[in-house]
């Protein structure tokens, strides 16, 4: 459901380039999110382009890894990156208990592994078994052969919020495959679907 939203409000004499026309606005239910608000959110925040990664980790001798598009550069100095994952994923689980934990940024010609390691359900047993790797120096968590660059974490943070883990970690190595390949894509998620950048 749009509604349309006037609202009066103090301003300033210098107006800038603000518009007279009214803003429509889906508003949320004040109790709960509907599923139309869900649906809604959903829909709008896949305007957002984001970049494609692999997050990886060893816990009780078993690799976990997974595909994520939602993952952030928090700071330089300390250089600290943090990831969003469904709380009730197994990679989920598997990283807030290793407390380490890999990060391959993907190329766009890496589309397969992004769609392999994001299928529902797929199995433990074999899981690295159709994708290049070797294991990272600081945490033997797999870094993706191929990729633009990786980053090994040790996990400082984890918060729950809502559906999902936060987790925030210091970098403790880090590394580029792009360096040797300038003319590489990155593989990005947009609207659902993966994309590259084109030139």
């Amino acid at each position: 459901m749009w509604i349309v939203l006037w609202t009066t409000v103090d301003t300033c004499d210098d107006e800038g380039m603000e518009t007279n026309d009214s803003l429509e606005s889906h508003v949320l239910s004040p109790q709960a999110p509907t599923e139309n608000d869900i649906d809604e959110y959903r829909r709008l925040s896949a305007e957002q382009a984001a970049g494609v990664g692999i997050i990886s980790t060893v816990w009780q001798g078993r690799d976990y890894a997974a595909t994520v598009s939602a993952f952030l550069s928090v700071s330089y100095d300390p250089p600290t990156l943090l990831v969003s994952l469904y709380a009730e994923s197994r990679i989920a689980q598997a990283v807030a208990n290793a407390g380490r934990w890999a990060l391959t940024l993907l190329a766009a010609d890496q589309q397969r592994q992004a769609n392999w390691l994001a299928s529902p359900g797929t199995p433990l047993e074999g899981l690295l078994s159709q994708i290049p790797f070797r294991r990272g120096p600081a945490t033997a968590s797999a870094v993706v052969d191929g990729g633009l660059a990786y980053f090994e974490v040790e996990t400082t943070n984890v918060h729950e919020e809502a559906t999902h883990l936060i987790v925030v970690g210091k970098v403790l190595s880090m590394g580029d495959g792009a360096r040797c390949h300038p003319e590489l894509s990155p593989l990005v998620h947009y609207a659902g679907d993966y994309r590259k950048i084109r030139p």
